[in-house]
């Protein structure tokens, strides 16, 4: 059976290797055999997970028709019931199903706009789930990722993940995953690597060892992991803050283009997904789909329609339901602050002698003469300690290579050193802001949380510093966040200010913290000490505390020194409309890069300092909210995306049970029993089952086989929680909520919660179904009684395609009026299994009278059951493999049309790369192709009251079974 034409396997086939038997999850073509990805289901192997090759193995597929039928004996039918929901849990959700399946069954709110954004991603007609989620910041990119990995987890498409964040939002992401979706994923940053290399031999790839990792790409893209990429294959690669992969010649680039080719389904999430750089925006756009940019670099709008998704906070389809759950920001509060004497000296120095000096020209012995005075009123703006580092700084270059133009620069930047070492103890505007925090209310024993940013170094430290002495909080409540601490002390500060429990009161933070970090759910107060000369910083600070989940309005508070220097005063003003910019940009369009259109900090930065030295006019540089749209930029279309999204009501989470058990619960508890004779007890009988009904949480301690698989939970969770010892579980969508709550709640010694929801994808009721799959032999099916009037067999019908996705599956019931003419069957088609068999009469926990003991006579229904339900589902996925087959010929037209743009250009290495990335795309469109059918028997069903002697009789009659 290994010769690629009669290879028949598909997910969902049972197949023999080495003498075990194994579930195939994944069929894939691999040159002159095929690849399958298969679950151990014989005692020998039944925890383990194996990759054969059938030009190495001999992979023998069990023919469903050859399978024979066995009585269950056990009490109210409880394995079959658990084996037919195993099997329903593993069976893979069609590509074509347009219902979310799990998705909105865990913890998130899944808002309606969030669940457009995953019914995008799985459109049927992309055929690859590949998309960009541009939504502005708040909108909850993390739940949209997490709906979208749960979906193609549920659907077989998402057994290998690699998601791929920056450093300082590791733990955030891997939180919300597991805690909300149940997905977990292994973390490499720094203390997760050690503990891998601990493990593994030095030359062993990682990620075969961890089929679902999460890690930082500043980790990722070093060399010495490339080589072990370059080897691997995913089902799904999620890249955050993908705008930092743009520029082509860096090495995020080289990364990301790697990992786009090299998955099934991609995902990129930025609020900033382009720097208004059609060439910049392109990228990420091939990344999803080569040919959705024409050969001559051009954007292909209906392309970015279908792989881009757009929306910001006051778009229609998010305002009508966010509510009371994204409060609406106040008006920002700009405080202008009388500078002391000692700051209006460095001022008049700054004006007189470096920004406006009378002889019209400054100290500044460099090239850059008109913008570097500039720098330094940007530091002085920022503290006197920044002003009096970047002096420091420049001095200390100056001094080592000195001429006479040096040696003026130098004696100048003593005299205004010297300015700022007096004004260094005498800043009214840090006075204003220790007014400003004990009016809001911070202070010794007082709850109130603030935010405050600062650009520099050296204001920061500053700042950490007085506010410790002049608020009366201690270290551990005015806390310093910068660049310069590791990853993980990065985390852990942002993880205890989420919490109420936490002592942090005043957060002292740079713009480390400005992107990916939620700061919004114990805060709502932002102080921007110094202004950012960029719009998108702004925003991007802002962001942290302004965004789904907020429950008190934001108030974003900007002081700015206002100094009795004429000139220089002016000119600081000007900084105020950026403020103003921001937020008229934040209602009306979700997207402030555009207006000034340069798209990058430090670009908007060099344009503010031209403003400032009178070279440019504010509102010549900063375009008008209401024109953004109708130009014919990055920036137009992705506007235009957003006008036309269209707005839809969240769907309710589906009421239907995955399988045949009511509740995870309910399947979870059943198999326990099942599994152990006292589940109750403790010892090798028993792992100390109780169930807390008025608290609905479940607890018990893992069996050692269990053990192993939640060796991939997030560590801290495992060690906080002592999970290997006692797993807590809540079984309501309530109480996973209130646990999560708890989680931050001042006497709570963990951010994880203490009872994790039972998510229909835990990893606990994964570990139940493959224990319940093994509770048969090889190629065997239950027999059971019900109440019905025929013997009837229940089956399961696929199409599937060449890479083993799931394109159609139908439940088959294959009916026997007359059990002596087998070639009579009715067969009766029904969408899902639990509808088939509440149609045979099975449904709930029937009594098992014991009376099916002689069942081999039954056996003989089986392979006319298959014949007959195999051509019946010929007709039923005729729609569904015209469907898919017109959907790849369009992508196979599509590529062939950027074949006939191409050829008449010159070819560059750059477009023979792209050329080959195309001719890969038009080669896996044809995998996708419907190929195989397969049809195997569930169970099969017995009226109460057929006599299996006379019908074994009446068999021998017609010359035996």
């Amino acid at each position: 059976m290994t010769v690629q034409d009669e290879f028949r396997a598909a997910p969902g086939s049972i197949v023999q290797v080495r003498d075990e038997e194994w579930l195939v999850t994944e069929v894939v073509r691999d040159g002159d055999g095929w690849v399958v990805h298969c679950q151990g289901l014989t005692e020998l192997v039944r925890d383990t997970s194996a990759i054969f090759a059938t030009v190495l193995d001999e992979v023998v597929v069990l023919d469903p028709a050859d399978a024979t039928v066995v009585a269950d004996t056990s009490p109210s039918y409880t394995r079959s019931r658990l084996w037919l929901e195993a099997m329903l849990r593993k069976s893979p959700v069609p590509l074509t199903d347009p219902e979310l399946s799990v998705a909105t069954r865990g913890l998130s709110d899944a808002l309606g706009y969030q669940q457009e954004a995953v019914r995008k991603a799985l459109d049927p007609s992309n055929l690859r789930p590949r998309i960009l989620l541009a939504d502005a910041v708040g909108l909850g990119k993390t739940i949209e990722i997490g709906m979208i990995l749960a979906e193609l987890v549920r659907r077989g498409r998402g057994e290998r993940i690699l998601v791929v964040t920056p450093r300082h939002v590791l733990e955030q992401m891997q939180g919300e995953l597991w805690n909300r979706f149940a997905l977990p994923f292994v973390r490499l940053d720094s203390t997760g690597i050690q503990r891998i290399r601990q493990k593994l031999p030095a030359n062993r790839n990682p990620f075969t060892y961890y089929k679902r990792v999460i890690i930082s790409i500043d980790t990722l893209k070093a060399d010495r992991y490339l080589a072990h990429l370059q080897k691997q294959r995913w089902d799904a690669v999620v890249i955050d803050e993908s705008h930092n992969v743009t520029n082509a010649a860096a090495q995020n680039n080289r990364l990301a283009r790697l990992l786009a080719a090299r998955t099934d389904a991609l995902i990129l999430a930025s609020a900033t997904p382009h720097n208004g750089k059609k060439e910049s925006f392109a990228e990420l756009v091939r990344m999803l789909d080569p040919s959705a940019v024409r050969p001559d670099g051009e954007l292909v709008e209906s392309e970015v329609q279908r792989l881009v998704i757009r929306r910001h906070r006051h778009s229609p389809e998010v305002a009508q339901v966010v509510g009371s759950d994204w409060a609406e920001r106040l008006e920002p509060r700009n405080i202008l602050v009388d500078a002391s004497p000692a700051e209006n000296a460095v001022a008049e120095e700054l004006e007189q002698v470096w920004l406006h000096p009378e002889s019209g020209r400054s100290p500044y012995s460099g090239s850059n003469a008109a913008l570097f005075p500039w720098t330094l009123a940007k530091a002085f703006l920022s503290s006197p300690a920044a002003l009096r580092e970047t002096i420091k700084e420049r001095t200390r270059r100056l001094a080592k290579d000195p001429d006479p133009a040096a040696e003026r620069e130098i004696a100048a930047l003593a005299n205004l050193d010297a300015l700022a070492a007096k004004a260094d103890g005498s800043s009214a505007k840090y006075d204003r802001l220790v007014q400003y925090l004990r009016e809001i209310g911070v202070g010794p024993g007082e709850s109130m949380r603030a935010v405050v940013f600062a650009e520099r170094v050296p204001t920061l430290k500053w700042l950490t510093a007085a506010l410790r002495k002049d608020l009366k909080l201690g270290a551990e409540s005015v806390v310093l966040m910068h660049g310069g601490l590791t990853d993980d002390e990065q985390q852990r500060i942002v993880d205890s200010f989420k919490q109420s429990s936490s002592a942090i009161r005043v957060l002292v933070t740079g713009d480390v913290a400005s992107e990916g970090v939620n700061l919004h759910s114990q805060c709502h107060h932002l102080i921007h000490f110094d202004i950012p000369w960029s719009l998108i910083r702004i925003e991007q600070r802002n962001g942290r505390i302004d965004r789904y989940g907020q429950k008190h309005r934001p108030q974003i508070t900007t002081l700015l020194l206002h100094p009795t220097t004429e000139r220089f005063a002016g000119d600081i003003r000007v900084l105020t409309k950026l403020v103003d910019k921001e937020h008229e940009a934040h209602t009306a369009l979700g997207d402030v890069a555009s207006l000034m259109g340069k798209y990058d900090v430090d670009a908007e930065e060099d344009v503010i300092r031209k403003v400032l030295a009178g070279q440019a006019k504010l509102d010549d540089e900063i375009a008008p909210v209401e024109t953004v749209a109708a130009q014919p930029t990055v920036a137009g279309i992705m506007a235009r995306l957003k006008s036309a999204a269209a707005a839809a009501p969240a769907a309710p989470p589906p009421t239907a049970p995955i399988g045949i058990f009511p509740t995870e619960l309910d399947f979870l508890r059943t198999a326990l029993h099942a599994f152990m004779p006292t589940p109750a007890a403790t010892g090798e009988n028993g792992v100390g089952w109780q169930e807390h009904t008025g608290h609905a949480v479940a607890q018990f301690a893992p069996p050692a086989d269990l053990r192993q698989r939640l060796e991939v939970l997030p560590q801290t969770y495992l060690a906080e929680r002592r999970v290997m010892t006692e797993l807590k579980l809540a079984t309501s969508v309530q109480r996973g909520r209130t646990s999560l709550a708890e989680a931050l709640a001042d006497d709570s010694p963990s951010s994880w919660p203490e009872a994790h929801y039972l998510a229909p994808l835990h990893p606990v009721l994964e570990w139940a179904a493959d224990r319940a799959l093994a509770h048969l032999n090889r190629n065997e099916v239950f027999a059971v009684r019900s109440d019905t009037d025929d013997i009837v067999v229940l089956l399961q019908g696929m199409l599937t395609n060449a890479r083993g996705h799931v394109v159609a599956a139908n439940a088959l019931l294959a009916r026997f009026p007359n059990p002596e003419n087998l070639d009579f069957v009715l067969v009766e088609p029904h969408a899902r299994a639990v509808d088939g068999l509440a149609a045979a009469g099975f449904t709930g926990a029937p009594v098992n009278a014991a009376d099916l003991t002689d069942v081999h006579v039954l056996t003989r229904f089986i392979a006319p059951a298959v014949r007959d339900a195999d051509k019946h589902l010929e007709t039923l996925v005729v729609e569904a493999d015209r469907a898919t087959r017109e959907r790849v010929q369009q992508w196979i037209d599509r590529t062939a049309g950027w074949e006939d743009d191409a050829a008449g250009l010159t070819q560059r290495q750059e477009l023979k790369e792209r050329r080959r990335a195309v001719a890969d795309e038009r080669q896996l469109a044809t995998a996708m192709l419907p190929e195989r059918r397969l049809v195997r028997p569930l169970l099969v069903v017995v009226p109460k009251g057929l006599d299996l002697d006379t019908l074994t009789a009446r068999a021998g009659q017609d010359g035996g079974a």
